[in-house]
């Protein structure tokens, strides 16, 4: 049996907690339960990770000695059946705390539970993984520190106005850890750009009318002229030819992001990154 954790140690209602995955479920529900009586005087001891019917004679074993309650969050159809079977012989109060629920669901959605442990941990990973990802995609945003292209899971490039900083955000959030590069002729690239695979690089590119509208638009959100070199065609034609040249010298696929939206953009990036490193 894995190690219990025994939450309050006193001379209380003793309440085991068993679970096939961590137990916080049912140790949460427990405490919720417990406020109610004289301010949650209660002994919690957590069994986690319980794995076959050894495991849980001990659990029983102790139940059995402190005359306690057993709250138990056990998907594992066989384990929950021996839980309730020795319970029942032994004359202890077994509370499954999810099969109410679980069986609510199945019969308004129609469909059969995985009955796999530790799923809710998966979920868990997988959030923290996001939250990873965009703390990596805000570091890295805008070329600001060339380490993060050697890191990214996802390198974008391109020149000003191209939606890099949106469609790292957006990649963010599905888990990829996303830099980005500006291309300004001026402004050398890092040379980290030249050193990583081509197949985790993506060039954004935009045509000239479009690139000159945003542009303007963006003069305008800042309260500048539109007649500003940032906007007029002479600059906008001498940065795209630049950028041309550095995503042919890197390699790497190019999307037109012209007339397309950022999430359209994102799901082409990914599988164009799938179908490059299946190659």
């Amino acid at each position: 049996m894995k190690k219990g954790v025994s939450i309050i140690l006193s001379e209380k209602e003793v309440v085991y907690v068993v679970s096939d995955s961590v137990g916080e479920t049912a140790e949460f529900v427990v405490k919720a339960v417990a406020t109610q009586f004289n301010g949650g005087y209660v002994d919690i001891r957590r069994h986690s990770y319980a794995e076959d019917q050894e495991d849980i004679e001990e659990v029983i074993a102790m139940a059995r000695q402190t005359n306690s309650i057993i709250a138990y969050t056990i998907v594992i159809p066989q384990l929950k059946k021996y839980l309730d079977q020795r319970a029942s012989e032994e004359g202890i109060m077994a509370v499954d705390l999810l099969n109410p629920l679980m069986e609510s669901f199945m019969k308004r959605f129609k469909k059969e539970p995985n009955h796999q442990p530790k799923l809710l941990r998966k979920l868990d990973d997988e959030y923290f993984r996001r939250v990873e990802a965009i703390e990596f995609a805000v570091k890295y945003d805008d070329g600001r520190d060339p380490r993060g292209v050697m890191r990214a899971d996802i390198v974008l490039i391109g020149v000003s106005r191209t939606s890099k900083t949106p469609l790292s955000m957006y990649l963010a959030h599905q888990g990829f850890k996303v830099a980005n590069v500006p291309l300004v002729p001026e402004v050398s690239p890092p040379e980290e750009l030249f050193q990583i695979p081509r197949n985790k690089c993506v060039g954004l590119v935009i045509t000239p009318d479009k690139l000159n509208e945003i542009r303007k638009e963006r003069l305008k959100a800042l309260g500048l002229k539109s007649e500003a070199n940032y906007a007029s065609f002479e600059r906008i034609l001498v940065e795209l030819e630049y950028s041309e040249k550095i995503m042919k010298r890197v390699g790497c696929p190019v999307i037109n992001v012209s007339n397309k939206a950022v999430e359209e953009t994102a799901n082409l990036i990914i599988d164009i990154l799938k179908s490059e490193r299946s190659r």
